[in-house]
């Protein structure tokens, strides 16, 4: 088969492969913990269900607008307001079948040959994915692990040149787990102020799950509303990631060609998916603060005890549901380590090489599972690594 050239350039979430490969350990009757999905371990909450069976019984069983029904875009401009301190028009609203949709069309439409991308490394593996698609250049901004995982700025500041279309941000951060600071959105804005045409793709998708502080948006920075293209969704904060639901909030100019790119894609998000989904950001946040409460208790869980196993280092996350220890010193490969761990220790983790090439020397758990089966996989990696 004539497989097109520019399939090449499209890389994958490695998640999916190792799940599909612990299953198949499972079916030959190995137990296995799963710490690689990012996937919260919660129900949807029932208000929210309730409200999706009702949407169905209603009659919203059709297509929808393009960029999401009104009733929607309303309700997330007024949670971008009560959020993110954000005046949002309506219209600067798109809403997708889940958020990647937005990723991919913002690069799509601010990208092409000739031009550079600056995104984080270690991070979500589509961004560089999506970069390289596009026929554009993507340029790391390193994240280190001994500032916990935020970058260096000024390293920043010399990669940005005439270029540069576009940088992303993640905060809360996967798979690291670090969450830039105001004082470092404040920087970063400076920065992209000096360079009319650079704008900011902000990758928010985690933002209810903070473990210190408040969220903030580079968007709320004054001049950068215009400046920056908001990713966010209801599959981590609520629990959906099955609604498969996501929008994004950008300059009322690039509305229209988001809108094009969605129609010749998927034409529009499930209407019953976004009843639901104005039924999460009206009704009761309790189980989403709730969520995030378990999720801070998992957190120190895990953190203490990766660090209680020789040779492993684990700076403990600021938000996000992941861990991202260093563990060079066991002399194993990031690929090697997840791949003896799955098959030795039953623990299903993901190689931080997956997540670009600064992530090699590293791995990345999640915590999204319960803290019983947390401390058991801390003691299979324990016995694990002392086997070495």
């Amino acid at each position: 088969m004539g497989i097109a050239s520019r399939m090449n350039l499209l890389g994958t979430e490695t998640a999916f492969e190792v799940l599909s490969r612990a299953r198949n350990l499972e079916a030959q009757g190995k137990q296995i913990v799963h710490l690689e999905i990012g996937e919260p371990d919660f129900d949807t909450p029932s208000h929210i269900v309730d409200a999706g069976v009702q949407a169905l019984k209603d009659g919203y069983t059709h297509y929808g607008p393009t960029p999401g029904l009104p009733q929607l875009r309303e309700a997330i401009s007024e949670n971008s307001r009560k959020v993110r301190g954000l005046n949002t028009d309506p219209n600067s609203i798109v809403v997708t079948p889940g958020a990647k949709p937005i990723m991919f069309y913002v690069i799509l439409a601010l990208s092409e040959p000739g031009m550079e991308v600056i995104y984080p490394n270690p991070g979500f593996p589509i961004y560089e994915s999506m970069i390289k698609f596009s026929g554009a250049k993507p340029v790391p901004m390193q994240l280190l692990e001994e500032s916990g995982y935020h970058p260096d700025l000024n390293d920043l500041k010399n990669k940005v040149n005439d270029k540069t279309s576009l940088i992303i941000l993640n905060s809360p951060e996967n798979p690291c787990g670090s969450a830039l600071s105001a004082e470092e959105l404040n920087t970063i804005a400076d920065i992209v102020k000096q360079h009319p045409n650079l704008y900011v793709m902000a990758d928010e998708i985690y933002k209810d799950i903070l473990y210190q502080g408040e969220h903030s948006s580079i968007a709320a920075i004054e001049g950068m509303q215009d400046r920056t293209i908001i990713l966010d969704g209801f599959s981590k904060s609520y629990a959906m990631t099955g609604w498969r639901l996501g929008y994004g909030i950008m300059p009322l100019e690039l509305v229209p060609h988001i809108v094009k790119l969605a129609v010749n894609s998927v034409s529009c998000a499930a209407s019953f998916s976004q009843i639901a989904a104005i039924a999460a950001l009206e009704g009761s946040q309790e189980e989403v603060l709730g969520m995030a409460q378990e999720f801070s208790e998992r957190k120190t869980l895990i953190v203490e005890g990766l660090r209680s196993i020789k040779g492993i280092r684990c700076p403990e996350p600021e938000g996000a549901f992941y861990v991202f220890p260093n563990i060079s010193e066991t002399g194993l490969s990031s690929n090697d380590f997840e791949d003896r761990a799955l098959n030795e220790a039953g623990v299903a983790l993901l190689a931080g090489s997956a997540f670009g090439e600064f992530g090699e020397g590293y791995v990345r758990l999640s915590y999204a599972n319960s803290k019983e089966n947390i401390e058991i996989a801390i003691n299979s990696l324990d016995k694990f690594v002392n086997s070495l």
